[in-house]
């Protein structure tokens, strides 16, 4: 019994760690590409006002 719980712990386990992994790449990802736009927004704001 107690090795049952074990394995199901473990695949439990691994598979919150490759959800976290997951979720830390596509916010990482989704911060740039609001920075990039939010650049660009910038620099076309710069060129309608001048």
């Amino acid at each position: 019994m107690n090795e049952k719980t074990y394995k199901i712990m473990k695949s439990v386990g691994a598979g919150n760690i490759a959800l976290g992994i997951i979720t830390l790449v596509s916010g990482i990802a989704t911060g740039i590409l609001m920075i990039v736009s939010g650049a660009r927004l910038l620099k076309q704001k710069r060129e309608i006002t001048f």
